[in-house]
């Protein structure tokens, strides 16, 4: 439904009930009556669920029979359902930037359960404010972007092989940055993989002999990304390799750069012979374990959970059982303790292979972080809370078990990408359960313990899911990007300060020389709507589609008047 220029403003209303996550606590009735009395509202409807099939139906229903040229949805978080229902009015004709949508659950009953009068003004006076911006919403366009098939790994561990040959499988030419001088990451220092007990060697062999043979993935080893420009379809790489920089053009890139292991200096004794951490227990035991040793003490938690490390790092404790097996197998009169504060070992192969670690005499004692093990020569002391008594256990070797850790170059690589991390570090995703493998910046993705510790299953699933994600603009060769985003309005205005192009985290504003001199110049493909600039802009030259000033003042009028 085109919009004319000149037509009345015909807007109608839908009021969700969200069963009773609002109904239970706001007047629907009310809110009704209110709705019908406002400035151009011609049609107002509640439903039991507007995202429900039944409710969609009934807004393509109302924009049909009611002649609506505006669409108002006062119900939950625009985060998850705008695009439902912009779809549901662009496929009945009425572009989907004439819409506009009130969230009176989370912002209303959800947090005013116990003051239904007060929270159901509330209601009234966001949907009066959503009616006026709506009033002065103007018809936009998708912006097209073509985009090079070409996807950046950046990685060369288990996660980055595994999505390099995801990608190249399916047609696409993939280049894989590694900063070490062969792929394989953390699993080269690897023993066996558990619960399975796969030797890990054989994984990240046929590994790298699939890549090495495969003709659509290109490997730079002892390199590192050194620069980055662009958008998604449309990067510009500078790759620093040993013999010289490379420049590449990219479509997508693939964050898959893994995670380090914390070093637990000064803590239990720590010399990394007779106390060692889990992952040198790996190595010792791929050379095979000294026959002597017949006392192992495993200790958990070993600078994690604390005030540093707040966070559990997931995968320890499956890989003290698994090691705790191995010896065992080895030499099967050791006798292994390990000392815990919580056994993480989720999964049923996993609590599997904890019972089977029971079965073959693996001891677990538990002590509590107020009250730790005293690591002594050839002994260690632990609390037994059951017991109710100071126990001695003779130690050969001791194992600690520390977290994974974000690597030291992380900080440096996400302001080039210009992503974000998370409190401890690690990179952080778009949102943790509607795109837990994007980046907030298009184009670019994550998988594998850079996101957060995560054992081999879990890695390879994220790769797979982040190589799918990213051959999504791959296979169209273009990308549909939502045209709410910054505008100059007034070039006349702009000063070509630049003020606006160093605060824009995406780098989509660039300053340009025109025939009347220094202007701020939008990239539309990588701009994301944030409104940094138009804000910042002290001359009013920016604006953002769909959050122009005149809107912006139109909602705070329309509250203040009511």
């Amino acid at each position: 439904m085109p919009e004319k220029k000149d037509e009345e403003l015909r807007i109608g209303v839908f009021i969700c009930h969200c069963g009773s996550n609002i109904a239970g606590y706001l007047d629907m009735e009310a809110l009704e009556e209110f709705t019908k009395a406002l400035p151009h509202v011609v049609f107002v409807q509640r439903n039991l669920y507007t995202c429900s099939e039944g409710g969609i139906n009934e807004i393509k229903k109302g924009i049909v029979e009611q002649n609506l040229n505006r669409v108002v949805v006062a119900s939950c978080t625009p985060r998850t359902h705008e695009p439902l229902f912009r779809n549901s009015c662009a496929e009945v004709g009425l572009n989907p930037y004439l819409f506009e949508m009130v969230n009176i659950r989370d912002q209303c009953s959800w947090v005013h359960m116990q003051e239904k009068e007060d929270a159901t003004e509330k209601a009234k006076d966001l949907i009066r404010m959503g009616v006026a911006k709506a009033a002065l919403l103007q018809p936009q366009e998708p912006i097209m972007s073509e985009v090079t098939t070409r996807a950046l790994v950046l990685g060369g561990g288990i996660a980055g092989m595994t999505a390099a040959l995801a990608l190249a499988d399916r047609g696409y030419e993939v280049v894989i940055v590694e900063k070490q001088d062969r792929l394989g990451g953390m699993m080269n220092n690897i023993n066996k993989l558990g619960p399975s007990m796969i030797n890990a060697d054989e994984l990240v062999s046929q590994k790298i002999k699939a890549i090495d043979e495969h003709p659509k993935i290109t490997v730079f080893t002892n390199s590192e990304l050194a620069a980055v420009k662009g958008f998604i379809g449309k990067y510009k790489v500078d790759v620093k390799t040993g013999t010289g920089t490379k420049n590449i053009d990219i479509g997508v890139i693939l964050v898959a750069t893994g995670a380090s292991v914390f070093t637990p200096k000064g803590l239990y004794g720590y010399d990394g012979k007779h106390v060692i951490t889990q992952l040198e227990l790996e190595e010792m035991m791929k050379k095979g374990l000294d026959p002597s040793i017949k006392n192992v003490v495993m200790i958990q938690c070993v600078g994690s959970r604390n005030e540093d490390r707040p966070y559990c790092s997931r995968i320890c404790c499956q890989v003290a059982v698994k090691n705790a097996i191995l010896i065992r197998d080895q030499n099967p009169e050791a006798r292994v303790s390990i000392l815990y504060r919580d056994m993480q070992m989720y999964g049923v192969e996993n609590e599997e292979m904890l019972r089977t670690s029971k079965a073959r005499g693996v001891r677990y004692i538990n002590y509590s972080p107020e009250n730790p093990p005293k690591v002594e020569e050839e002994k260690v002391q632990v609390y037994h809370p059951l017991l109710g008594e100071e126990l001695e256990l003779p130690a050969d070797l001791v194992v600690l078990a520390t977290p994974l850790v974000a690597r030291e170059d992380t900080h440096d690589l996400s302001q080039l990408l210009r992503v974000s991390i998370d409190e401890n570090g690690f990179y952080l995703e778009a949102h943790v359960k509607l795109r837990p493998l994007d980046f907030a910046t298009d184009g670019i993705f994550l998988c594998g313990s850079a996101r957060y510790p995560a054992n081999v299953r879990e890695v390879v699933a994220q790769a797979l899911g982040a190589a799918s994600r990213a051959s999504i603009p791959l296979s169209k060769g273009s990308v549909v990007v939502e045209p709410i985003i910054s505008v100059l309005a007034n070039e006349d205005a702009c000063r070509g300060c630049g003020l606006c192009a160093a605060l824009c985290p995406y780098g989509a504003l660039e300053i340009r020389e025109t025939e009347k001199g220094r202007k701020v110049h939008v990239i539309d493909v990588a701009c994301k709507g944030c409104g940094v600039c138009a804000a910042t802009c002290y001359q009013h030259a920016l604006t953002i589609n769909s959050y122009t000033d005149d809107q912006v003042t139109a909602q705070i009028e329309a509250f203040l008047g009511g």
